[in-house]
């Protein structure tokens, strides 16, 4: 695990938190970056099995899980913090950015190119997006700590509130049972919802490879963006996972990996 000290609820600045999976080989490590309200943990059996061929490092995003709380979440400096863990295991990584991971991980590759290899976005452009994500922080806020005793007790309120199951499951892997409270900056989160759901305008490309693996069945990742992502990303690729939606890691892990793998190791 990474260097993260809980003080009064909140996290010490510091690098990222991280869980490290596999030793170092002779190919680049793998940086995975989770989507918003998501953690380290959430990647873990396909971190599991993508290490059997390189070191695999998931990274909590900041006011995400165990690392850093701050009130700044934007992409460039979600960038700056997946350019200090790469600096810190060598210096260059391959890299799978989901969602709001993805846009951070794209910002990396244009912002600090010589430290990505091969970059990996999963179900997400370079674009604004004109949903929000603001109405599961009000359900995560109106949930009753004090009725908490385990994990079902507060997937069970988010039912409640009108929070589809998966959902619930999802979002109670962050709670702190013990400590009755969320693992995530949800004040911050809130504020910053404009920078989330938007992207940086960034006067430069990325001509490394590049991966656009989406969701056959989602919408984030649109016919019209290819040609803002082919802007910045001259290399890209595009591939789909059929009877996938945005969640296309969790909902179809094997072919994810697989598309993956074959990607990084071509």
């Amino acid at each position: 695990m990474g260097l993260v000290v809980p003080l009064g609820g909140r996290y010490h600045e510091t690098m990222l938190n991280t869980i490290i999976h596999g030793e170092p080989t002779d190919r680049p490590p793998l940086i995975i970056a989770h989507g918003l309200y998501g953690s380290a943990r959430n990647w873990g059996v396909i971190a599991r099995r993508l290490s059997d061929e390189r070191q695999v490092v998931a990274v909590d995003m900041r006011n995400h899980a165990y690392s850093m709380w701050n009130s700044h979440h934007d992409y460039p400096h979600l960038a700056q913090d997946l350019a200090e863990v790469i600096e810190s295991i060598g210096g260059k990584a391959d890299v799978i950015g989901h969602s709001m991971g993805g846009k951070a991980a794209m910002t990396l590759a244009l912002q600090h190119g010589a430290l990505v290899n091969k970059l990996v976005v999963a179900d997400i452009a370079p674009v604004s997006y004109g949903h929000s994500q603001i109405q599961y922080i009000k359900a995560m806020r109106a949930v009753d700590m004090s009725r908490l005793e385990r994990r079902s007790d507060v997937e069970a309120q988010l039912a409640e509130l009108g929070v589809e199951k998966a959902l619930q499951s999802f979002f109670t892997q962050s709670l702190d049972v013990s400590g009755k409270r969320w693992r995530l900056n949800l004040d911050v989160l809130a504020d910053q919802m404009p920078n989330i759901m938007g992207f940086p305008e960034i006067d430069t490309s990325w001509s490394g490879p590049v991966l656009f693996l989406s969701g056959a069945d989602s919408d984030y990742v649109m016919p019209e963006h290819r040609e803002t992502i082919r802007a910045l990303f001259p290399n890209a690729r595009f591939a789909k996972i059929p009877g996938a939606g945005h969640w296309l890691h969790a909902e179809k892990p094997r072919e994810f990996e697989a598309a993956v793998r074959t990607f990084l190791n071509a």
